[in-house]
């Protein structure tokens, strides 16, 4: 079946779109991996001094304190106390948890990812070095993570969700791209300047299999906004002060000195032989036996200006993003105190929690298309499935463990709860519920006695004849 004429428009209006973001992906990409060289106006840089341009990489610092805090850990169907097991299987399967970090790195510093979803290979994984068999099986969804390099959707303008997609990329020496539609994906080959059907799948989903993860949408830009943007133009003004600061500790660091009266033909050696400028400027002429020479020396540079005001920027940074301080290399001799790191973390701990709250809904949107490949039908009470988070502040571990024993023994949270709230994972907590009931089945009376405990805790009245 070749493509219909809507659909090759379709195709047309996406890969155009694709290769106008390169650019700007490039642009922002080079400034998170720090080789993004601050432009001059070559007043200050003579042109053979460029070497000495300076780069700061803020930007990916600024990135990699958001997506470090940024950890998902299950995702909890109505009605449910625990993670669905079913597709947390799935989410391993497809090695999610090292993926969605990608597409959450990827999503910050370059507005968005994306994140497919299909059928399940016709054949399991190869086996491992072992000769055992792999460790995929067949009809799990594959789940892939995308880049925006090779990705793009359209969105509806009536119900803002994704109507077509496109993936364009170079498989070996062909160039392949694969077309997604609401009941429909086209896999196509680039052949003789023209696209090239080559397999389709009629999947009749509905919607279109492809979830963007956007960073900062809003109303009027949906397509999100690069969380660097905040920073560049701080960081290139404290570039072009260091790369200021080295130029001027390379030429007036070392105080300047100047001999006036004197011809090129004073300066030689011991041996009556001419010296180079440089050796007689660094210290092999102590004396000259010009009488009419006068030598001296001008005052050094003071450099501390440099450092002031490249600590001004830095504390724009911080007040724009929300970083700690510590974080752009300001240190303080004093360690901050567990309540202080909260306190001072707190616009940061809400930029993750907001990401948490853009990134959850596509996760989720991706989940029900898994189980609407594995069921074969929509489920309409997964529109309350819940993505589970790790909390992204950092609380000491006695903080933890301290509100969560408080909780517990004032009744507020059973003790699985608490569990939860410690960071404890769900096959770790499956272990400590076992282990707990073993306990109980061995002994009773310890259960009375965290009873009493939690009662006595609460400020409520404990029976006298208890113990006695």
């Amino acid at each position: 079946m070749a493509l219909s004429d809507d659909e090759r428009e379709t195709l047309g209006r996406l890969t155009l779109q694709l290769l106008r973001a390169q650019r700007p992906i490039r642009r922002l990409n080079a400034y998170y991996d720090g080789e993004q060289r601050v432009e001059q106006l070559g007043l200050a840089v003579p042109p053979e001094l460029r070497q000495f341009l300076t780069i700061v990489n803020w930007p990916g610092t600024y990135v990699d304190a958001v997506e470090e805090r940024l950890d998902l850990e299950g995702f909890r169907l109505p009605g449910a106390d625990e993670a669905d097991a079913e597709l947390w299987q799935v989410w391993q399967e497809n090695d999610l948890d090292e993926e969605s970090q990608l597409g959450h790195l990827d999503a910050l510093a370059v507005k968005r990812a994306f994140v497919v979803v299909g059928s399940g290979d016709d054949t399991p994984d190869a086996p491992d070095a072992d000769g055992q068999a792999g460790d995929r099986d067949p009809a799990t969804p594959l789940v892939t993570v995308e880049s925006a390099t090779e990705v793009t959707v359209e969105l509806s303008p009536r119900t803002r969700r994704v109507s077509a997609a496109a993936k364009v990329y170079q498989d070996g020496g062909a160039q392949r791209s694969t077309l997604y539609q609401p009941n429909s994906t086209v896999w196509l080959e680039r052949r003789n300047a023209r696209w090239v059907e080559v397999d389709r799948d009629e999947h009749g989903l509905g919607v279109v299999p492809v979830v963007p993860i956007v960073n900062r949408p809003r109303l009027a830009r949906r397509e999100g906004r690069s969380q660097l943007e905040r920073v560049i133009d701080l960081t290139d003004a404290a570039a072009r002060a260091l790369t200021n600061a080295q130029l001027a500790t390379e030429i007036m660091a070392i105080p300047q000195r100047y001999v006036l009266g004197a011809s090129k033909g004073d300066f030689v050696d011991k041996d009556g032989k001419q010296l180079a400028a440089w050796e007689a400027y660094f210290g092999a002429i102590w004396a000259l036996a010009n009488k009419d020479a006068k030598v001296g020396q001008f005052t050094a540079a003071d450099l501390a200006n440099f450092k002031t005001i490249v600590d001004h920027y830095a504390s724009l940074v911080a007040g724009v993003t929300g970083l700690p301080m510590r974080y752009l290399g300001q240190s303080t001799t004093n360690p901050p105190s567990a309540e202080g790191i909260r306190a001072d973390e707190s616009r940061l701990i809400k930029t993750c929690e907001r990401f948490q709250r853009t990134a959850g809904g596509a996760w989720e949107r991706t989940m029900r298309l898994v189980r609407r490949i594995i069921d074969g039908d929509w489920d309409p009470k997964l529109a309350q499935m819940e993505t589970l988070w790790r909390d992204p502040a950092t609380p000491t571990r006695a903080q933890q463990a301290d509100a969560a024993v408080k909780l517990v023994q004032a009744g507020v949270l059973p003790v699985e709860a608490a569990w939860e709230d410690m960071g404890y994972s769900a096959v770790r907590r499956r272990k400590l519920k076992a282990m707990r009931d073993a306990e109980r089945a061995a002994d009773p009376t310890l259960e009375i006695a965290r009873s009493l405990a939690a009662q006595q805790a609460a400020g409520e009245p404990v029976p006298a004849d208890v113990g006695g």
